[in-house]
């Protein structure tokens, strides 16, 4: 029988994105994956085949709204309906933000705010008509507190928690599921390109999760069809004890454990 099952991802190049991708192509999906970078996509494309799947890569930069629109309309002109949307593409910039690079801010937040609820309102639109279609959006336990140094990506994550349990709450009697997987601080390239590589939350990389168990707990609760999963037991701890303080002591606490570790 011919597979129509279709999976977008993207950020499935790298970190939690392709280990979710990896995972979805075993399961037997068909992958759309998205990226900026054609030699990346086109080495994770024969990867990905190797699992008997079809695999479409197709170049695109997310920072760019019009980007974000050709993807689906190229997507719809060929046929593809994806049953399955992965969120993950997402960057930060650290830093005190009186000193960070405004342009590099518009940047992050057009990725991992516009980025997303773009392609989120294509996908609901696509799938309300046939009932079905899940949905997983990478969000943070930087979600649940401010976050010193690393300010305008907390915020974006806090935007993607919100507004992940709003539209949930929308579509529960359409078929279409809404799960956000909160990872905290994994082994990906996420912190160097944050050029973030000298804070003390880095100081013991073997507090690091792996990107694979991530994704794991992410990939059961988007199959499960749960509201959200926060990956790995410190992370629940951490979770927990923020909603437990005020703004003000979390917000203390997370810059004690961000600002860099020169920093007295």
């Amino acid at each position: 029988m011919e597979n129509n099952k279709y999976a977008l991802v993207t950020g499935a190049t790298s970190g939690i994105g392709y280990e979710l991708a990896k995972l979805l192509a075993q399961d037997g999906y068909n992958l759309i994956i998205v990226a900026r970078n054609h030699d990346e996509l086109n080495i994770k494309e024969k990867e990905f085949r190797s699992n008997g799947v079809e695999v479409i890569s197709i170049a695109k930069n997310l920072f760019q709204a019009g980007d974000v629109y050709s993807l689906y309309a190229e997507l719809t002109l060929n046929g593809i309906s994806p049953e399955i949307l992965v969120n993950d593409a997402g960057q930060g910039v650290y830093g005190k933000f009186q000193d960070t690079d405004i342009h590099r801010e518009i940047d992050i937040i057009n990725l991992n705010i516009v980025a997303v609820i773009i392609l989120t309102k294509l996908f609901i639109k696509d799938r309300l008509e046939k009932g079905s279609g899940r949905i997983l959006n990478l969000s943070s336990v930087a979600s649940k507190s401010p976050g010193p140094w690393h300010s305008v990506y907390h915020g974006t994550k806090a935007f993607i928690q919100s507004w992940t349990e709003a539209i949930r709450e929308e579509l529960k009697d359409s078929g279409i599921t809404v799960t956000a997987l909160l990872p905290g601080p994994t082994d990906t390239d996420f912190f160097n390109k944050a050029n973030m590589n000298d804070s003390k939350i880095l100081s013991d990389k073997d507090d690091l999760a792996d990107p694979y168990d991530v994704a794991l707990d992410g990939y059961t609760a988007l199959m499960n069809g749960d509201d959200k999963i926060v990956s790995g037991l410190n992370n629940k701890l951490t979770v927990a004890m923020a909603n437990m303080t005020t703004d003000s002591m979390a917000a203390h606490r997370m810059s004690e454990m961000q600002k860099p570790v020169n920093e007295k």
